[in-house]
């Protein structure tokens, strides 16, 4: 099973390497300017590592920052940031997310719906995977109006119109206790070796 490398056709390659107990480590090379849009992981810290290249990094209420080789960030859960190739060579990262969760299916099948669709999920697809898993994950790039409102009620007619039988053994949603709430965490919560 391991490794496992998926491409999103739109500049991002991720390797996952394996667990390390419930750590998942992974590899990314990522193309110039690319990255993914801004995002939130509710249950999950993401630690990386600049293997070779320029790795720009924006946290919500923060001034963007370039880390180069050698330099490491991670990300508490709840922190909104998204990342890029902000050099001229591809960037290579390592790294880990923490607890494993869904996250390896749930990129897995966005990078999948991504490859048949010119480089971004399919809009059933990801109105799928954003409502299904969105006590995990949030793409904050989508207005919140949107993910709140328009995304399950397209997920609702996805299912009603049979789109979805290729999730037919998607896993289930994590979910928070009872009495838990959904971090959103400030700035403060990245730790990078920057500075």
């Amino acid at each position: 099973m391991y490794p496992r490398t998926i491409d999103n056709w739109h500049g991002e390659r991720l390797t996952f390497l394996g667990r390390d107990g419930d750590r998942l480590l992974c590899e990314s090379v990522v193309d110039i300017g690319a990255g993914p849009p801004m995002h939130i992981h509710h249950l999950q810290t993401e630690t990386m590592r600049v293997e070779s290249g320029l790795m720009g990094v924006s946290v919500a209420g923060e001034d963007d920052r370039v880390l180069r080789a050698g330099e490491m960030i991670s990300f508490a859960p709840g922190v909104e940031h998204r990342f890029w190739n902000a050099g001229d060579e591809p960037l290579r990262l390592a790294g880990e997310v923490f607890p494993a969760l869904n996250f390896e299916y749930f990129l897995g099948a966005v990078y999948e719906s991504a490859r048949g669709h010119g480089g971004r999920p399919g809009p059933w697809d990801a109105a799928f995977l954003l409502t299904r898993y969105r006590s995990e994950f949030a793409l904050t790039a989508i207005p919140a109006p949107v993910r709140r409102f328009v995304l399950p009620i397209q997920a609702f007619l996805g299912r009603l119109f049979g789109r979805y039988e290729r999730y037919s053994d998607a896993p289930d949603p994590v979910r928070p206790a009872a009495d838990a709430k959904l971090l959103r965490r400030s700035a403060t919560s990245a730790r990078s070796s920057a500075g």
